[in-house]
């Protein structure tokens, strides 16, 4: 289904053409000066040097051409050569009620769709989830549903950090405590225990303790990368450590992240890499690829036309370990053989940019991903506290995902309780649920690149610029609906009818832009658009509902009316919250 804008600028071009000017001038967008009229055409302007004529001589040409329009009720030359655009009802209601009857709300399907593996999470295992975890998480999930709305075939991997330094930490620190464990028994020959040597909340301490003992012991670091070298050769007793740190790990990890409403396709690591790891540094040697520099293997990426110097991409270091580098190339070589995707999307801080133009270009440079191959580095900014720092606790430490959100659902119901009457229990699920929505609606509606303040107070509001306020709306129209139906109302097929004020005008020129709204947002990977959007909408729809009686209508064509916007505004509403990765209650 075409998008307004362009059935508009169709209409435009064909005036153009027939007036004898380029049709190249008669895009269409809407009003910068709502007050004046609902859409623009500059092209007049534009056209004036082309053809050597006043841009309002134009303008007039073009409106004159304009004044059987299927589209515009009102068409006007403005000075200096401005073009003011108002669109017929009848136009703007055969559009919506040809959107509210297709399953994708006028949005088209990739003709043909793409592969994308989209990179986000990244947590280590054996640590718990912190602020720091919030954003990639967040953004990566609402990036894979846009994905998946346009038609792709989308996998999400959470790429683990399960293969480092805190490994061998964790198991030089779980010898010092219980050295008669069988893993430490060089000469064991029987099957080691199914049951971990510890909990979660025992590993989650082990590793902080291991890591300050050994910044102050020089002896038990070298054991930690000791341990961290035998483990990454084949130690088979460390081997059975990693695999419970990582089954402890992962099930608490996949217990917060739905708390987030975040699921992973994949759950692959570091390690899932490493056998890649020989046969890759092979290939770079053998095609002369990759050449020794003060010892370390490496690939030089510098292109033609930088304006700074793009360092070489390390692939070894001196003593033959591998580097982030190495198992994020290694990773693609993994990626490539199993998934072949079209298109791999990185989303990570920002500060590691420079990191993945490395890997990148020595991808493409050395053919470990297909020429064709899309790799793009969504990096964002970070979450700061209100002094403008990154967010702390109150006494100034790493705040715990979990904390946050727990402080999230608890001032949230707080306000669900403030003068009213509801039951405990459905008090704490709906606080959950607008909870979750405050926080992702909180870092979604930035753009992903730019660092803000994670205000809580603000958040957490019914009004303004929030999730709750989104939700808010939404359940307002429920609300109606559900009256509506009550009182023998059939909501299914109906048809919206020609606008009758401006403020229902006004909502469904907002509700006529979703699909123009959805191909930006895909293109752009701009999950921020669709907070603007919806924004736009609630508040729309607002002025609307405290303007127009809709169950008080005695007209029943123009109270059916009413409701199939409604209904149309609800499904436009639900579907972009999906899309940013949250949901609405029933009540609030």
């Amino acid at each position: 289904m075409n998008t307004l804008s362009e059935l508009i600028t169709k209409e435009m071009e064909q005036a153009f053409t027939a007036a004898g000017y380029d049709a190249k001038f008669a895009k269409v967008t809407v009003s910068n000066r709502p007050d004046l009229c609902e859409y623009q055409c500059n092209g007049a302007m534009a056209a004036a040097k082309t053809y050597k004529k006043a841009p309002i001589m134009i303008a007039n040409d073009i409106v004159a051409n304009l004044q059987d329009s299927e589209c515009f009720a009102q068409v006007d030359a403005v000075n200096p050569g401005f073009i003011n655009l108002k669109l017929k009802s009848s136009f703007v209601t055969a559009f919506l009620n040809e959107m509210a009857g297709d399953d994708t709300l006028g949005v088209e399907k990739e003709a043909n769709p793409k592969t994308i593996l989209i990179d986000y999470g990244g947590p280590n295992v054996a640590k718990p989830l912190h602020v720091g975890h919030l954003r990639s998480a967040i953004i990566g999930e609402s990036v894979k549903r846009i994905m998946r709305f346009k038609g792709n075939d989308v996998t999400g991997d959470i790429h683990l950090g399960d293969w480092g330094y805190q490994m061998g930490l964790i198991i030089t620190e779980l010898e010092k405590r219980q050295p008669d464990l069988p893993y430490f028994d060089e000469n064991f020959e029987g099957e080691y225990p199914k049951e971990a040597p510890f909990t979660i909340g025992e590993l989650e301490e082990i590793y902080p303790t291991a890591s300050g003992y050994a910044k102050e012991h020089e002896e038990y670091r070298e054991k930690a990368l000791q341990a961290t070298y035998l483990l990454q050769n084949g130690h088979k007793g460390y081997r059975a450590i990693w695999k419970h740190i990582m089954n402890v790990s992962v099930t608490d990890l996949k217990k917060n992240y739905k708390n987030l409403n975040v699921e992973f396709d994949l759950w692959k690591g570091e390690a899932d890499a490493q056998k890649y790891i020989p046969g890759m540094v092979e290939m770079l040697k053998e095609k002369g690829f990759a050449h020794v520099d003060e010892g370390a293997l490496v690939v030089d990426v510098q292109e033609e036309g930088d304006k700074k110097e793009i360092p070489p991409c390390m692939i070894l270091k001196s003593d033959g370990a591998a580097l982030y580098d190495t198992t994020d190339l290694a990773t693609l070589v993994e990626r490539e053989e199993l998934y072949k995707p079209d298109e791999v999307i990185y989303v990570v801080d920002k500060r590691q940019e420079l990191h993945f133009v490395q890997v990148f270009r020595c991808a493409k440079k050395c053919g470990i991903v297909r020429p064709e191959t899309g790799l793009k580095f969504l990096g964002f900014g970070t979450m700061n506290g209100k002094d403008g720092k990154p967010f702390k606790t109150r006494e100034g430490g790493v705040m715990r995902l979990e904390n946050l959100i727990r402080e999230i659902d608890e001032e949230m119901y707080k306000k669900i309780m403030d003068n009213r009457t509801v039951e405990e229990e459905e008090a704490r699920n709906t606080a959950k649920t607008v909870g979750l929505a405050a926080i992702k609606y909180g870092d979604l509606s930035n753009q992903a690149s730019k660092d803000y303040v994670f205000d809580v107070d603000r958040f957490t509001s019914f009004e303004g610029n929030t999730g709750p306020y989104i939700l808010y709306t939404i359940v307002r129209i429920k609300s109606i609906l559900g009256k509506y139906q009550q009182d023998g109302g059939i909501i299914e097929d109906l048809k919206l009818q020609e606008a009758t004020n401006e403020s229902e005008k006004a909502l469904m020129l907002e509700i006529a832009k979703f699909n123009e709204m959805i191909n930006n947002v895909y293109a752009e990977i701009a999950p921020h658009k669709i907070c603007a959007y919806i924004y736009d909408v609630a508040n729309a729809f607002n002025k609307f509902y405290h303007e127009t009686k809709i169950l008080a209508e005695e007209d029943a064509q123009k109270k059916a009316g009413y409701i199939a916007l409604l209904k149309l505004t609800k499904d436009v509403l639900e579907t972009c919250i999906d899309l940013l990765g949250f949901e609405a209650p029933e009540r609030m």
